[in-house]
């Protein structure tokens, strides 16, 4: 099982991505449109439009780590709020 430290920041990317997309393009994402460092402590979770998957991206000081989970029979919940960028804890994540 795949555990997240209780320390790390969570943000979510409101709008689905294409995803096609990999490491560069989504650090490039959380950096123009939700305004952060995407070599900043945290965890940058993005959604598909069905919501069926879920890519996490982080900084580990060694690189960049793409973490991708995809569900068979339901979907994530998303925040409907209009901001561009959600902050969780890492236990509303899991």
């Amino acid at each position: 099982m795949f555990r997240l430290g209780a320390d790390l920041q969570v943000y979510l990317h409101h709008e689905p991505i294409d995803f096609r997309a990999g490491i560069n393009s989504l650090a490039v994402r959380v950096q123009e449109t939700m305004g952060l460092d995407p070599f900043a402590s945290g965890v940058f979770a993005f959604c598909n439009r069905r919501r069926d998957r879920m890519k996490l991206l982080f900084f580990d000081r060694s690189g960049f780590v793409l973490v991708q989970k995809q569900l068979n029979e339901d979907r994530f919940r998303w925040p409907r709020r209009q901001e561009t960028v959600v902050r969780l804890t890492t236990e509303q994540l899991h």
